[in-house]
């Protein structure tokens, strides 16, 4: 018998590429027992989801090159076999669910059939495959299952979307399940779901369990011991109460310092003097779904307001709704007394140098095709009035170097930065317009802990330094607790609380805002068990 149910040995993985050799991953080296969840924790770039894609045999080669190192499963180096051999492993003895679901999931098949021909390529009949992908929606809290079975992926939540992966990996018995950022883009609420899930999952089948993540407290959550890479390396490596208690390695601990949610909470912003933006009424609606009634929204200068709650409970219609990209159906729109509604199509185009956005996603946000430096200065060349041409140069570089970024990464493309980096050109692009608010729409939701971090200080010092007001749209409610000065929290549609940040993380009154802060995750392992422990007792849910 092997010692463990997966094995990673010295392993070294390396792409060539036009600018030279990249060592993704350097003699790394870890082990998986059947029940347990090993957590891989680093930022982007540390050669996590490398080493998965090892195991997997899904890197490209070429580029990749796996230039050392062994991979035992139950004793066996899946390197050295075959490729039929490899491909009846995957599905049926190790299994993965993908970060992006709706990206892995075919679009235009049905979910059912989806489902079954996982089990229908090792060899299940198609009678047999169709009844248990049945039952396998039915595990996963997919209400309906008979008739969600014929629906195609895009006719899903992206909840529910991750839910439809679950029971896709889970179609075959996996004894091992690698989940690559499961719950990276999902609600607090519905990352508790899923996570409660693939633990119970774990309970019942024994399998192992490989996160892939950047979240200290998904790890907190789920795991039962972590390895910390940085830069193709393992660092650090233990228990999770350990590792969070008393890191060793000065990564880990900068990790561990730049998690949201442990500082001082922002005192109280007085509010004097004439509102920035003030919204009154607003209704809009799509057919008979409702997604805004009656919502009211005052944002001071200098403030920063932020709107929390579920997919679907109207943040970025309001987001949208502020910036007038879609009109609402009902109510005012005013901008330092003026209706935005009532404007003219010149009017409204003044004033869109001071109302800007940055999207969640500035790789769809940022044109491919565009330097940095005409990113930046196509501002001025639609409103030429705020800057000279002579002057453009000199200005891109200015506004690169207040986001953190170097001058001679004007002539780069946005493929050239990592996440955190393209976020901050998004960031400059709507400083070039010299803006009073900004709407910030999950605008560091997707990025690495210590990124998101250095991000929310710069939106913190531009504020203090611009005078910059800030609506920012949210489900990383930790964030929003070391950021916002005020928060207003919507369901389906409606504001049902709102008030200082202190007042709604301290004593929240409605049932729904005190959900959402108990789903939200600790990065302390010690915290997050009291957490659970208070959610079996109000709700009954199942316990680790």
């Amino acid at each position: 018998m092997a010692d463990h149910l997966l094995e990673v040995k010295d392993l070294s993985i390396e792409f060539h590429t036009a600018t030279g050799t990249v060592k993704a991953v350097q003699n790394v080296s870890w082990h998986l027992d059947r029940g347990e969840t090993l957590a891989i924790l680093g930022e982007s770039g540390s050669g996590k989801s490398v080493s998965a894609s090892a195991i997997m045999n899904l890197i490209d080669m070429p580029p990749g090159k796996i230039t050392s190192g062994v991979i035992l499963l139950e004793g066996q180096d899946m390197l050295t076999m075959r490729q039929e051999q490899r491909r009846q492993i995957n599905g049926s003895k190790i299994a993965m669910i993908f970060q992006d679901p709706l990206a892995h999931l075919n679009p235009v098949y049905q979910i059912g059939w989806q489902i079954a021909e996982m089990m229908t390529t090792h060899g299940e009949t198609e009678q047999r495959a169709k009844r248990r992908s049945r039952d396998l929606l039915e595990r996963v809290g997919i209400r309906d299952p008979d008739r969600a079975m014929k629906k195609y992926p895009f006719q899903f939540s992206g909840g529910q979307r991750q839910r439809l992966m679950i029971a896709m990996a889970l179609a075959c018995k996996p004894d091992i399940l690698i989940a690559d950022e499961p719950t990276t883009a999902l609600d607090v609420t519905i990352q508790a779901q899923v996570l409660a899930l693939l633990n119970e999952l774990q309970q019942e089948t024994g399998m192992g369990m490989l996160l892939i993540t950047h979240d200290l407290g998904v790890v907190a959550e789920i795991a039962d011991r972590v390895v910390v890479m940085n830069a193709g390396e393992i660092v650090e490596t233990g228990r999770t109460g350990e590792i969070y208690r008393n890191p060793q390695h000065p990564y880990t601990k900068k990790l561990i310092a730049a998690a949201p949610g442990k500082g001082e909470m922002p005192g109280e912003l007085e509010r004097r003097g004439e509102p920035l933006f003030r919204a009154t009424g607003l209704s809009k609606s799509y057919g008979t779904f409702e997604a805004l009634k009656d919502v009211e929204l005052t944002i001071m200068p200098g403030e920063t307001v932020a709107v929390v709650g579920e997919s679907g409970s109207g943040k970025s219609t309001l987001a949208r709704a502020v910036l007038r990209l879609d009109d609402p159906d009902e109510g005012e729109l005013l901008y330092r007394g003026k209706d935005l509604l009532k404007m003219s199509a010149g009017e409204l185009f003044k004033l869109r140098r001071d109302l800007q956005m940055v999207f969640q996603d500035p790789t769809q946000s940022l044109n491919p095709r565009m330097t940095v430096y005409q990113l930046i200065s196509e501002a001025w060349a639609i409103h030429p009035s705020i800057l000279p041409k002579p002057r453009w140069k000199e200005r891109v570089a200015e506004l690169l170097s207040k986001v953190g970024l170097r001058a001679e990464m004007a002539s780069r493309y946005p493929h050239q930065f990592s996440g955190g980096q393209r976020q901050r050109i998004a960031i400059a692009r709507a400083l070039a317009m010299e803006p009073k608010l900004i709407v910030c729409d999950e605008a560091v939701s997707a990025l690495d802990v210590s990124i998101q971090a250095q991000v929310i200080e710069l939106l913190a010092s531009l504020r203090r330094e611009l005078g910059l007001s800030y609506l920012f749209i949210a489900h990383d409610l930790p964030v929003v607790r070391d950021f916002a000065d005020r928060v207003i929290v919507m369901k389906s549609g409606r504001i049902v609380e709102e008030g200082p940040v202190r007042k709604i993380f301290e004593t929240p009154c409605d049932p729904y805002t005190r959900s959402l802060l108990a789903a939200s995750l600790d990065p302390d392992p010690e915290v997050q068990a009291a957490k659970r422990a208070t959610r079996y007792h109000e709700t009954g849910l199942a316990l680790t």
